[in-house]
């Protein structure tokens, strides 16, 4: 639960984060890049997959609870904290792919441990231990095209990360002669398991300020200053999104309001990932009551997309000694449109609104503003 609970931080889950912290794992944690340093390009893109979506899907979320006023001037002030979360299926919660990976000296010796072929296992056993070191020098000196399979980050910590070798033969020099030797296919654990353990779904929690209205415009800001946080390092969140009735140049020709969006955030935790969200479209909202007390039903539409890049050292145990080799790739969140629908209860200055989202990764989000 410990490494789920600063990944919770990360996204700036606030007080409650400690309730996720209460029960920690006995076994010795691993930081979110130091998880990533064990595996190649190919298999932390399959790996990080399901957060990529996660995390868009959350930034996308909660930004509205109704239309602006269709009025030129007015003032609008609100303050407060937004709730967002993403639910994750099972279908999230693995992954199989191929690509190359550079097996370690411990992994070549667990592949080599099974050597069946003749020309090895007559040999005698200080050429058959010499023939061995040969062929794990050269296993660790090149990649292979493995299959690829286990749990991605929000998978299950008691399960890990796999990578097929699908055997091959390999020539080496003992006594003065060359022989090859065929090492058999083997199916090698890569020591990763779910970094996340089994999370059924990834929350977020953001401050949030509108001001409006101007010329039928409200202003949206979401931001958290620098803070330094365990295993990620420097965290930096900035937000912003505008909404426009355009019943301030029309008139009120509609019994609701109606207004155009556009919303755009990015995220970054250290070196090891930064992530950007935009959604732009449309929502309406009915107030019913008054302004002291009312009840307003709200919908969108909304056209989302959302990347994140990551940046990590992936450790090369290469015959010569450790070699490390930069890794960077960005991948883009599954999410493409939503649909919106919740409501918002307003009793004096205290605004409380929900709403579910329907999207390929479907999120829900829960707002507390302070109106004036």
């Amino acid at each position: 639960m410990k490494r789920f609970a600063i990944f919770a931080l990360v996204t700036l889950l606030f007080g409650a984060v400690s309730v996720l912290n209460a029960q920690q794992s006995t076994e010795e944690e691993k930081s979110l890049e130091n998880t990533l340093k064990d595996l190649s390009r190919d298999a932390a893109q399959s790996y990080v997959s399901p957060i990529v979506s996660g995390f868009g899907a959350n930034l996308n979320s909660g930004w509205f609870h109704r239309a602006p006023r269709g009025s030129m001037f007015g003032i609008d002030l609100e303050f407060g904290v937004v709730g967002m979360g993403t639910f994750f299926k099972d279908e999230h919660k693995t992954f199989g792919a191929s690509g190359f990976f550079r097996f370690d000296s411990t992994e070549a010796f667990r592949m080599t441990a099974n050597i069946n072929d003749p020309n090895y296992n007559s040999l005698p056993q200080a050429q058959r231990d010499s023939a061995r070191r040969q062929i794990i020098n050269q296993i660790r000196s090149v990649n292979f095209e493995v299959g690829i399979s286990g749990p991605t980050i929000i998978g299950s910590n008691q399960d890990t990360v796999k990578a097929f070798f699908n055997g091959k033969t390999f020539t080496v020099n003992v006594g003065g002669q060359q022989r090859t030797i065929d090492v058999p296919s083997s199916l090698i654990a890569l020591g990763v398991t779910g970094y996340l353990e089994d999370a059924k779904a990834i929350p977020l929690v953001a401050p949030q300020l509108t001001i409006g209205t101007f010329f039928g415009s409200q202003f949206t800001f979401r931001y958290l200053p620098d803070i330094d946080v365990e295993d990620f390092g420097k965290v930096k969140y900035f937000g912003f999104g505008i909404q426009h009735n355009p019943g301030v140049w029309f008139g009120d020709i509609l019994p609701l309001d109606v207004s155009a969006s556009f919303f755009t955030q990015t995220l970054e935790a250290g070196t090891v990932f930064k992530t950007k969200a935009t959604a732009f479209g449309v929502n309406a909202s009915k107030r019913l009551g008054w302004g002291f007390l009312n009840l307003t039903p709200y919908a969108g539409f909304m056209v989302e997309s959302s990347s994140m890049t990551f940046t990590y050292d992936f450790i090369v145990d290469a015959p010569t000694g450790p070699q490390t080799e930069r890794v960077e790739f960005e991948l883009t969140g599954e999410n493409k449109t939503r649909i919106t629908a919740g409501v918002s209860i307003k009793v004096l200055i205290v605004n409380i609104n929900a709403d579910y989202n329907w999207s390929k990764y479907n999120s829900a989000s829960v707002g507390v503003m302070f109106i004036i």
